[in-house]
C-alpha cells in the first residue's frame, strides 16, 4: 500500500515537474519572442531616424547649394555690371577730362571784376 503510494506521490512530482518545465519555457519562448520584437522595433525607429536626418542632411545641402549657384551668379550679374560701367565711362572720360581742365584753367572774369569792385 505504502508502495503504491509512493509511486503515485513520485508520478505527482513528475508530472509537476514537467508543467513546471513547461512553464519555464513558456516564459523563455515569450520573453525571446518579446526581445526579437523590441529589437524589431528598434531597428525600424532607427531607420526611420536616420531617414529622416538623411533628407534633413540633403535638404540643407540643397539649400547650401542653392546659396553657392545664386551667390556665383550674383557674383557673374556683378561682374558684368562693374565691365559695361567702365565701358561706358571710358567713352566720356577724355572729354570729361578735357572740361575739367577748362574749367580749372579758365579764369573766371565775372569774379575778378567783382572782385575788384568790392575791394
Amino acid at each position: 500500500m505504502y508502495s503504491m503510494r509512493g509511486h503515485e506521490g513520485i508520478q505527482m512530482l513528475l508530472t509537476a515537474e514537467q508543467e513546471a518545465q513547461q512553464i519555464v519555457t513558456a516564459a523563455r519562448n515569450l520573453k525571446t519572442t518579446r526581445l526579437r520584437q523590441a529589437e524589431e522595433e528598434a531597428e525600424k525607429e532607427a531607420g526611420l531616424y536616420r531617414s529622416n536626418l538623411e533628407s534633413e542632411y540633403q535638404k540643407r545641402v540643397g539649400e547650401v547649394w542653392l546659396d553657392i549657384s545664386s551667390a556665383t551668379s550674383i557674383s557673374k550679374e556683378t561682374e558684368a555690371k562693374i565691365r559695361n560701367m567702365k565701358k561706358s565711362t571710358s567713352k566720356f572720360q577724355s572729354d570729361v577730362v578735357v572740361m575739367l581742365i577748362k574749367d580749372v584753367t579758365a579764369v573766371n572774369y565775372l569774379f575778378l571784376y567783382f572782385k575788384n569792385i568790392f575791394e
